[in-house]
């Protein structure tokens, strides 16, 4: 009799917890679903109130917004390729770093650690101003470069790969790899990297989509309309061009969230295997 009634409770306990679940689950998605709704309905259907229904005008949404000159697939070139350029830096040399704070002895090491630490708790708006007019004393406004090369330094990227190496680090992999006569380089392309393909997958993810969405950086420092990127484009939608014409306008918002989507719906299992395995020590 206990033991039935112990094992109703823990089904109610877990039904309760899939009903709230499920409820967070929708009230995450609706948002996105009302933006992808609205991209299919005409400026006064908006106007007359929230619909979930799609309606059947999404292609003169795009043509309207193809005609105003609004280039969403130089938009997506762009944004690929610095979100692309910096994702692949910050991998590669964030875990060169792990690796080296991990496995080697030196002096200054704690030291260098908690400046690694401090530069996390640093918001990039405090240096923005500095940054800015370093770029211009170089003379790299309208360039892709101070967008992409600031990436090989990413402290989040830093503490996420050592606190994941960490946990699935052992010397003796490294040692027997040095008696055979393998150099250090060699020892990090061949057996550490593939060991944290999780964590660099995990930290793939998020470094794209961090980049993919900047706005802050590219509007300071890009003037050239040639060069904007996504959400440069999406911010001119707010213009006496697009101001009435909302449909258009959702439009162009759906199309520059529409891969962030795809991106979390196929890759999801990755973050949570990822940053499970970074932040439990076995």
């Amino acid at each position: 009799m206990y033991e039935t009634g112990n094992a109703k409770r823990i089904k109610m306990q877990r039904l309760l917890l899939y009903v709230f679940f499920t409820i967070l689950t929708l009230l995450s998605i609706l948002p996105f679903w009302i933006v992808i709704v609205n991209s299919t309905r005409s400026a006064p259907e908006i106007q007359q109130g929230l619909s979930l229904i799609p309606s059947g005008n999404a292609w003169s949404n795009w043509t309207h917004l193809r005609d105003r000159g609004f280039n969403i697939f130089q938009g997506y070139g762009n944004s690929f390729f610095i979100a692309a350029s910096s994702t692949i830096l910050s991998l590669y040399f964030s875990s060169l770093t792990a690796y080296a704070l991990i496995v080697y002895e030196f002096k200054g090491k704690k030291i260098m650690w908690g400046i690694i630490l401090m530069l996390i708790m640093i918001p990039t708006q405090v240096s923005i101003i500095g940054f800015y007019r370093f770029i211009a004393n170089i003379g790299l406004l309208n360039n892709y470069i101070p967008l992409i090369l600031p990436a090989v330094a990413s402290a989040p990227t830093v503490f996420f790969m050592k606190q994941y190496l960490e946990t699935i680090y052992h010397p003796a992999l490294v040692d027997s790899a040095r008696i055979d006569g393998a150099s250090e380089i060699k020892i990090f392309h061949t057996i550490i990297l593939p060991l944290m393909r999780p964590a660099l997958a995990t930290m793939a993810i998020f470094g794209f989509i961090g980049s993919w969405n900047n706005f802050l950086l590219p509007l300071i420092l890009i003037n050239e309309r040639s060069m904007y990127t996504l959400p440069m484009l999406v911010q001119l939608l707010t213009t006496d061009g697009y101001r009435t014409e909302f449909g258009a306008m959702y439009m162009g918002i759906t199309l520059s969230i529409v891969p962030l989507i795809l991106i979390y719906t196929f890759l999801s299992r990755y973050i949570i295997g990822g940053v499970t395995a970074g932040g439990v020590k076995q």
